[in-house]
């Protein structure tokens, strides 16, 4: 089979679940209920820390990020998805294809950093109260997120541009349901050893340097929390950090499962299955995370959802 230059590349098919028909029909209801599910929630949570006076906080205003990010971290393939779950025609175009590599690894990026922001800004809540509205000002805040936001997407957008500027071979058929990078790779007919250094620097600060300081935040928060005197206290400490730590466990637990997990050299339908349900159920959990646990959020809905309908 002879190679194909990139430059003649149009478009990719994603091969997703196309040789099990029933699963498609039974994926394509549970992925849509989830999807809306994650729109409302996470849109919800966005609307509240704005409209809330009481939310206008640096941990609302991250929460508020994170919420922006799982929009569009879904947003960037589950529609596609959809469609092609009922559609025999499971194509995209080239630039449609980096598009979706790009802004999903900027998305997952940078939600592992805005994690760690999260740590540490409940590390000086809690372990510096009376220095915390100083350290962490309202400047402070922006630009840290922008910081995740720009930096993450200038490493996606050169790791998808390496990606796509290399030869595609052959069939052209990504064994995938998105432009997964890794998966696009194995098409090329190049090296690829670039790309993959890129990859794995990305993947080291972004994985374990990330976590690593999440862990270390919250153990200088369990000590600091464990020197309060009174049960009160320490219940109201760990409640403000009890969601977060959730979402954090919930987050590393999956990506960690899912790219340590040893490699088949066949692609498992029940792999394919799981990473679906984990692209679309960890961003759906989240608001629902932080709605349950937190009684500022909760009262604050209610609040807002109160004058809406006095304005009626």
């Amino acid at each position: 089979m002879e190679p194909v230059n990139s430059t003649e590349v149009s478009e990719f098919f994603l091969k997703g679940f196309s040789g099990y028909p029933a699963l498609e029909h039974l994926l394509f209801p549970l992925c849509s209920a989830m999807y809306l599910v994650t729109l409302l929630g996470n849109t919800g949570i966005v609307a509240v820390s704005m409209l809330e006076a009481r939310l206008h906080t640096p941990m609302y205003f991250f929460l508020g990020n994170l919420s922006i990010l799982d929009i569009c971290y879904t947003s960037t393939f589950v529609p596609l998805m959809l469609v092609h779950l009922l559609s025999a025609q499971k194509t995209i175009s080239f630039l449609g294809c980096a598009l979706q590599m790009c802004l999903s690894l900027s998305t997952g990026s940078t939600e592992c950093l805005l994690l760690a922001i999260m740590a540490y800004d409940r590390y000086l809540a809690i372990c510096r109260p009376l220095r915390y509205p100083m350290l962490m000002s309202r400047q402070l805040c922006c630009v840290l997120a922008g910081a995740a936001w720009v930096l993450c997407l200038f490493k996606s957008v050169t790791e998808t541009v390496i990606a796509m500027r290399l030869p595609f071979c052959g069939h052209r058929v990504v064994s995938h349901f998105t432009c997964e990078i890794l998966a696009v790779l194995k098409l090329a007919c190049a090296d690829t050893s670039i790309s993959e250094v890129f990859l794995l620097v990305g993947a080291v600060l972004l994985l374990p340097v990330p976590l690593a300081f999440i862990c270390l935040s919250y153990v200088l928060i369990l000590a600091t929390t464990l020197r309060v005197p009174s049960a009160a206290g320490r219940r109201k400490a760990f409640s403000t950090c009890s969601a977060h730590l959730a979402v954090v466990m919930l987050f590393y637990s999956t990506v960690i499962f899912m790219y340590m997990k040893p490699k088949s050299k066949e692609a498992r339908v029940s792999d394919e299955v799981f990473t679906v349900l984990y692209a679309v159920v960890t961003p759906m959990l989240n608001p629902i995370i932080y709605s349950l646990r937190n009684k500022e959020v909760k009262e604050a809905a209610r609040k807002v959802w109160g004058r809406m309908q006095a304005s009626r």
